[in-house]
């Protein structure tokens, strides 16, 4: 089977290697794809946005899988297109997209299924949001409601924080059109997590678990990011607690999608807050998290597309994907600046050193190639990620990846994982 890859991110790369590995693939293209992926497929220059330029390709490329990476992609109805053309997708719809893309509609969806998430007020007015806020006397959360490529979210400690979070996202427009609505919602306590399911629409199957560090800084310091590291398995999440978030989360969200005419097909993603009360959704997401499919894909032993397929088919109930015991961790390494302002082009070297490290994989993010040498062209340029016989190995052994590479100005958190390598024995 051909199958066409949408995106260019270190989520990509990790879905292609690991489809680069099944029996059941003939040919893989990556649409645009970046350095690491044309080691697993043929890149092609067409834009994962070029809506029309990506289905005329998979038509004239006899394309029977097409795999979305990007929310952007899934919210403007590309599954929808591809699938109206007789070519497979994996992902939801942009109805089903909305569960990402517009945070109100995800929040309604919720509070009509008795989903435990925080409360939230919903504003389109800056004056508005600003009485309600200086009304509080906690921690408040401010949430753009659209996409904003995982830095929407501000938590504030103190309610002047979060006007001005507000003023920046309603009236400077940071987010564009994205932050036209805001949540504003009470602060979470506990510890997060992040669960991944392949849904068919009527099947789940839960992957393993995973955490992110979303802050740019040591500690979870300073503004969000879309992400500089992960680990999987994440500790917080007992069988206890997993058997609680199929039960209060998982289930009713896809039943809720279904009784809303809004099927979910593709993967889900739930961003959860383990609390003293209970687990709590942060966010949904519509497509695999990244860096979280760095960590998680390198612990599947499974074929990677047959799981996708088995996801289009309705045919989840027929398989079962066997994991790698052993835990991962994925340190992000990003550009100086990283997510303000930073500088491009900065040439990289040291990846094929890393890469001879016993089960250590770098996976390309923000990379391009100039005049035949490998430079950052992102914020987030690559994840360095490794396989240990306890999360402390693969910890040590994914630094020692990093410490491999350099390129100027080059940023990373230096406590990726340290959660779980800390956290006492139960």
């Amino acid at each position: 089977m051909n199958v066409l890859l949408i995106g260019n991110g270190g989520r990509e790369h990790s879905i292609a290697w690991k489809l680069s590995q099944s029996k059941q693939l003939k040919k893989l293209f990556i649409a645009p794809g970046n350095p690491g992926t044309a080691k697993c497929g043929e890149n092609v220059d067409i834009k994962a946005e070029d809506y029309d330029k990506l289905l005329s390709f998979a038509k004239d490329n006899k394309i029977g899988l097409a795999v979305i990476g990007p929310e952007d992609p899934l919210a403007a109805g590309i599954a929808d297109r591809f699938e109206a053309a007789g070519i497979k997708a994996f992902g939801p719809s942009g109805a089903a997209a909305q569960l990402e893309a517009d945070k109100v509609f995800a929040k309604q969806i919720m509070k009509a299924n008795a989903i435990p998430t925080a409360e939230s007020r919903t504003f389109d007015s800056f004056h508005d949001a600003k009485a309600y806020i200086a009304s509080r006397d906690e921690a408040v959360v401010i949430k753009a409601s659209g996409l904003a490529k995982g830095k929407g979210v501000f938590v504030c400690d103190e309610p002047s924080e979060g006007i001005l979070a507000a003023e920046k996202i309603m009236c400077d427009k940071i987010f564009g059109a994205a932050g036209a609505k805001i949540l504003v919602e009470d602060k979470l306590l506990g510890e997060e997590a992040s669960i991944l399911a392949f849904v068919d629409g009527r099947n789940i199957y839960v992957l393993e678990t995973s955490q992110d560090h979303k802050a740019i800084g040591d500690g979870d310091t300073g503004p969000n990011t879309g992400g500089m590291g992960a680990y999987s398995p994440a500790p917080v999440v007992s069988d206890k607690v997993m058997d609680q978030i199929t039960r209060e989360i998982l289930v009713p969200i896809v039943d809720g999608m279904n009784k809303n005419g809004t099927p979910y097909k593709g993967i889900l993603y739930a961003g959860i807050m383990i609390t003293q009360g209970g687990p709590r959704v942060l966010e949904f997401n519509v497509r695999f998290g990244d860096p979280e499919t760095q960590p998680i894909l390198a612990r599947l032993k499974s074929d990677l597309l047959e799981a996708m397929l088995a996801t289009c088919d309705g045919t989840l109930d027929k398989i079962t994907l066997e994991w790698d015991d052993r835990p991962a961790v994925c340190v992000v390494m990003a550009s100086g600046g990283y997510p303000d302002d930073y500088e491009k082009g900065k040439v990289i070297t040291g990846i094929e050193e890393a890469e001879k490290i016993q089960d250590c994989l770098v996976f390309h993010a923000g990379t391009t190639t100039k005049d035949g040498t490998i430079v950052s062209s992102g914020g987030r340029v690559l994840g360095v990620t490794a396989l240990g016989g306890t999360i402390a190995e693969a910890q040590a052994r994914a630094y020692k990846g990093v410490e491999k590479i350099k390129f100027e100005k080059a940023y990373y958190r230096k406590d990726i994982a340290n959660k779980a390598i800390n956290k006492p024995k139960s």
